[in-house]
C-alpha cells in the first residue's frame, strides 16, 4: 500500500534549507520516493499549521518511506532540514481505516 511522507512548516533560514535541498533530492531517486507536490505557498483551509510550505512524497510502502527517512544518506543531511525550519512530518499511509 502507497505511503506518503508528508511535511509542513516555515523557512526561517533560507541558506541552510538550500544546503538541505541539495543533499536530500539525491536520496529520494535512490529510494524510489516520488515528490508529488512542493508549495511554498500552501493554503490554509483550516487549522493552524506551522507554515505554508508543504512537500509531500510518496513510496511504495509505509516500510519504504520508513527506510528512506531512516537511511544514513537522508540522516546525514534531515538536521538541516530541522535546524532551518519549524513545523511538522508524518509518514501516512494511503488508506489505513484500521486505526
Amino acid at each position: 500500500m502507497a505511503a506518503y511522507f508528508i511535511a509542513q512548516y516555515i523557512v526561517n533560514d533560507p541558506a541552510g534549507y538550500a544546503e538541505y535541498q541539495q543533499g536530500a533530492g539525491p536520496t529520494l531517486a535512490a529510494s524510489g520516493g516520488e515528490l508529488v507536490a512542493f508549495d511554498v505557498a500552501a493554503q490554509t483551509v483550516e487549522g493552524n499549521p506551522p507554515g505554508p510550505q508543504t512537500v509531500i512524497i510518496k513510496f511504495e510502502s509505509t516500510e519504504a518511506a520508513r527506510a528512506w527517512y531512516e537511511s544514513d544518506a537522508y540522516q546525514a543531511v534531515v538536521g538541516k532540514r530541522l535546524a532551518a525550519t519549524e513545523g511538522f512530518a508524518v509518514i501516512s499511509q494511503s488508506m489505513n481505516v484500521g486505526g
